[in-house]
């Protein structure tokens, strides 16, 4: 039952999946300004750190067709399609790389931290994963009777283009670290593609090409020289990744059990592989480590196979710890406490100065209101509104000396209101009028007489 759910022998055109495999490894016409558009596209995406305009370059871009080719010709021991393939591969490769220089070159926009170009120049493991099964799956693909969208999908997640467009910034740079490491990881994909589509070749079982019409002959052992070629730098890579990540796991885990050492606490940590051994910088905050507690730590490194050559301590932001007596304590809380003192009669005395201002700015109606009834007995009320407290005025009455005024035009710095037992002459309304400008010591002043209601 396995075996049946398993078999793809009816599944399978190895025929026209041979014809797409030859086709698609050439760069010629279209696919080369493709690739370049392709290029370019990725290249903006980089230097804005967009993810979907990359995903979007890497679905137009041809560049799988020689790498599937070559592991192709290796597995059906086609001498003619391997040099092929690896021509093709050469011419896109030049390609990409000078159409991202030229891009980079040109481009204006430099980012502080350029992590999308960033992540294209540390491989780990996971990408030598990513390119093996999706080598597979696209050898798959491309053989099967019913094509679906895999091979999208694998151009997706292998990423061939963004580290050649890192490659050409790392150029336009004249920085080495993008260069090689960006190089370095489009070699590791392709290698593992081309592996991948190897092993599938065989297992499908496609009919070994008869090299011997061609003049040249691709023998086993050149197959399998050639392949010890590829695959030994691969695996020799892998380890090493492996053992780097193995590395930051254990760094990592030493930090978390360690975070709090006494009165002192681990707040970041940086692993610097550009020196040998490699060394662990520690970021210490809080108070310094005794020799007894560093002691404590080099011995928890040792469990995750560092030494304490390897532990460096950065305590910049760490305070020493003195004894402090009990006459100190005192002196320190009644120093706090004068302090507080100190500052709570300040604002006691900044309270009593607005207090007397506000006093001193306060409206004198009621003086004035008996200075009003001296020189006018029919004064029953006066009312003073002054300053930005001004809003409206109005009154109400029920003969001809009622106003209302609201919304006005010009606002006086001043409104008074006098009210009066009855209407009072046109005279006598004057009289109060100037003796109020010059009482107030002001020319804007508006005053309004009203009449009380029986």
């Amino acid at each position: 039952m396995f075996k049946n759910l398993v078999d793809m022998s009816e599944h399978i055109d190895q025929v026209e999946a041979t014809q797409t495999i030859h086709e698609n490894i050439y760069f010629r016409g279209p696919n080369v300004f493709i690739l370049a558009c392709a290029i370019i596209i990725a290249s903006v995406g980089l230097n804005v750190n967009s993810i979907p305009v990359i995903i979007g370059a890497m679905l137009i871009s041809p560049v799988m067709g020689p790498i599937l080719g070559f592991g192709f010709g290796l597995g059906t021991r086609d001498n003619k399609l391997v040099k092929d393939a690896l021509k093709n591969f050469a011419i896109m490769v030049a390609i990409s790389i000078i159409s991202s220089t030229l891009y980079f070159v040109l481009s204006p926009l430099n980012l502080v931290h350029p992590t999308e170009l960033l992540a294209r120049t540390n491989p780990t493991i996971y990408d030598v994963l990513i390119a093996a099964f999706g080598g597979i799956a696209g050898i798959l693909e491309i053989s099967r009777k019913k094509k679906g969208t895999v091979l999208a999908g694998v151009a997706i997640a292998t990423a061939l283009m963004p580290p050649l467009c890192t490659v050409g910034y790392g150029i336009s740079l004249l920085n080495w670290k993008y260069i090689v490491g960006a190089l370095y990881l489009f070699l590791i994909n392709s290698i593992f593609i081309a592996l991948a589509t190897f092993l599938a070749v065989k297992y499908l079982k496609y009919p070994v090409v008869a090299n011997e019409e061609q003049g040249h002959k691709l023998t086993p052992v050149m197959t399998w020289v050639l392949m010890l070629i590829i695959i030994v730098p691969s695996v020799l890579t892998a380890v090493r990744m492996i053992q780097d990540n193995n590395f930051n796991i254990n760094v990592s885990r030493l930090v978390e059990e360690n975070k709090s050492i006494g009165g002192s606490f681990i707040y970041d940590y940086k692993v610097d592989k550009s020196v040998k051994p490699v060394t662990v910088e520690l970021y210490m905050a809080g108070e310094e480590l005794s020799p007894e507690q560093k002691k404590f730590l080099y011995a928890n490194a040792e469990r995750y196979g560092l030494s304490a050559e390897q532990i460096v301590f950065h305590e910049d932001a760490t305070v020493s710890r003195n004894p402090i007596s009990e006459t100190e304590i005192v002196r320190g809380i009644y120093e706090h406490a004068e302090k507080q003192v100190k500052v709570l009669n300040d604002s006691i005395a900044a309270l009593g100065r607005e207090l007397a201002l506000y006093k001193a700015k306060a409206l004198p109606t009621e003086s004035i209101l008996r200075e009003l009834r001296a020189q006018c007995t029919e004064v029953v009320d006066f009312t003073l509104t002054q300053g930005e407290s001004l809003s409206y005025v109005a009154g109400a009455g029920n003969d001809s000396d009622a106003v209302i005024v609201a919304d006005m035009v010009h606002r006086p710095s001043t409104v008074a209101i006098i009210t009066t037992s009855k209407p009072v002459p046109s005279a006598t309304r004057e009289t109060l009028e100037r003796f109020l400008g010059a009482r107030l010591e002001t020319d804007d002043l508006l005053v309004f007489f009203r009449t009380a209601s029986k």
